[in-house]
């Protein structure tokens, strides 16, 4: 990204569920830009998810379980 504190978020995990409860996790914390849903390439067994992050807002406590 052009500007400090903007980060593009590029995950590969086996399944769409996994990909888009990390992103969860990530939107809990910081203001975030959230993919729709995962992309898969052709012939890999994962699937692929990005996101945005602006880290220079202010973090949020992490959810107690």
């Amino acid at each position: 990204m052009s500007e400090p504190g903007l980060v593009v978020v590029d995950v590969a995990v086996t399944d769409d569920v996994t990909a888009l409860a990390f992103q969860q996790l990530l939107a809990d914390r910081w203001a975030t830009s959230p993919a729709q849903h995962t992309r898969r390439d052709v012939g890999e067994p994962r699937v692929r998810l990005c996101c945005y992050l602006d880290l220079r807002q202010p973090i949020s406590p992490a959810v107690p379980r």
